[in-house]
């Protein structure tokens, strides 16, 4: 049988009242619930709003408002004790700690006093985080109900806050405006999903692309999307497996900047572009998503979600130089490190913890550089500093990462398709690793993914001009 306690709201008399009686609510910190306190108030203070602003203040993050706390004071004075019927006369307020996103914080109302003449009751207030750390302490003065009441809650209405994909896009795009477009090998582009996106791409102004594929094809599909080929560069081939030999070429030639698949199977491509005579580097070749979700205050990185299957450690190190490098490219210039597993304890018999803690070792001994790294850390530490306190984890990287190290492809494919499809996370991928970037573009992916991946293709081309590969 149900608890009608959670249904119904019931308050307490002023006879009903004693000294010492309490009552309390607890509530976890989101990043919505301070854009949506944002929203209601005005107050788009960008200590609360802006992670970048946020980062070089004292607090070094986005905190809680400080009547967010105060509001939840309100709400069990409200609802619990005295309850419905409640007049609040007077409240202060002293600000101890702030309260910052993954904060799980308790909220407690004590009875101090009792004055029966007015029936007016004060109340200690005092909210608490998990550690104990006082954030609010204060007093409350309210004049009880002199009824009973007892009435259903009331059911609120399911509010979302959705940073839109295309904001996420505008930002990228203006970031990349004042940077020339870049010559694009385009491979095998010979349906319309992908034709669709090389031109999109093109239209964007960030990409010139050249078009390698049959030509019959190509114009197959340029007339099923009722599209022009006309000015653009287009080298017919015969079919797929020659379109990414002729792709790998123009980049040996100088002729493009990157790459861009197209409808032909990513091994096809990949296969051009590892061979001896490709675009090999020093590096291993990996993928990185770039992807950004409204429960995380910045944009980050997870890799290998694509390429490498049960990476070793020296391609795992690989693995973190290249995300690395994306991060300088987009403008984080010590990117955090997180290298994930299941557990943030070393222990032999997960090997993915051994891996990681060499890793480290290896940042500190100089053998990866450009960035702070930490591992193992399990996802909730990597991404909540709430998370890190708890189990006593301090780190520079922990609760705030820029980069997300999968264990494995398996791990990190699903950790990126769970974000993208259950947590409203936009994308853009890329191969690194390769003499030039590669776009991967996806049947599956949206139009704002498409053209963030060509835009984050361009920014990296521009950065190799001067730190080549």
């Amino acid at each position: 049988m149900s608890d009608p306690s959670l249904s119904t709201l019931r308050n307490r008399t002023f006879d009903e009242l004693a000294v010492g009686d309490h009552a309390r609510i607890e509530r976890t910190l989101g990043i919505r619930d301070i854009q949506l306190f944002a929203a209601v108030s005005g107050d788009v203070n960008p200590q609360h709003l802006d992670p970048d602003y946020a980062a070089h203040t004292p607090f070094h993050g986005i905190i809680a408002h400080g009547m967010w706390g105060a509001s939840l004071i309100s709400a069990v004075l409200g609802t619990q004790l005295p309850g419905p019927g409640t007049i609040y006369l007077s409240q202060s307020l002293n600000f101890r700690a702030p309260v910052r996103v993954g904060d799980r914080v308790t909220v407690e109302v004590r009875v101090t006093d009792l004055e029966k003449a007015q029936q007016r009751v004060r109340l200690a207030c005092i909210c608490t985080l998990p550690d104990g750390t006082v954030a609010i302490e204060g007093e409350a003065l309210v004049q009880a109900p002199e009824e009973p009441v007892e009435r259903i809650r009331t059911t609120l209405p399911d509010i979302h806050i959705r940073e839109p994909a295309e904001n996420g896009l505008r930002t990228l795009l203006a970031h990349v405006r004042t940077l020339d477009a870049i010559r694009v090998a385009v491979v095998h582009p010979c349906d319309e999903i992908s034709l669709k996106a090389a031109l999109d791409a093109h239209h964007e102004g960030l990409i010139e692309p050249v078009l390698v594929a049959p030509r019959a094809r190509l114009e197959q599909a340029a007339q099923s999307l009722g599209a022009t080929l006309d000015g653009l560069d287009i080298r017919d081939v015969p079919h797929s497996h020659a379109a990414a030999d002729q792709a790998v070429a123009l980049v040996r030639a100088g002729e493009v900047e990157a790459l861009m698949k197209g409808s032909l199977h990513t091994d096809e491509l990949m296969a051009a572009v590892v061979r001896r005579d490709g675009l090999r580097t020093k590096r291993r070749v990996s993928h990185c998503y770039l992807m950004q979700t409204p429960q995380y205050p910045r944009p980050f990185i997870i890799t290998d979600a694509a390429i490498n299957i049960a990476p070793t450690l020296d391609q795992k190190a690989d693995i973190i130089r290249n995300a690395i490098d994306l991060a300088h490219a987009i403008g984080v210039s010590d990117p955090r490190v997180a290298i994930l597993a299941a557990v943030e304890t070393v222990s032999a018999a997960m090997p993915a913890t051994l891996d990681a803690a060499a890793l480290c070792k290896m940042a500190d001994r100089g053998q990866i550089s450009g960035g702070r790294l930490d591992g193992p850390l399990a996802f909730d530490n990597a991404i909540s500093q709430a998370a890190a306190r708890i189990k006593g984890i301090h780190s520079d990287v922990a609760g705030q990462a820029d980069i997300l190290v999968a264990p494995d492809l398996e791990s990190g494919n699903m950790l990126a398709k769970q974000l993208m499809y259950l947590g409203d996370a936009a994308s853009a991928g890329l191969v690194l690793g390769a003499r030039v970037p590669i776009v991967l573009t996806s049947r599956a992916d949206t139009y704002e993914s498409r053209i963030a991946s060509c835009a984050l293709a361009l920014l990296l081309a521009h950065h190799y001009r001067s730190a080549p590969p």
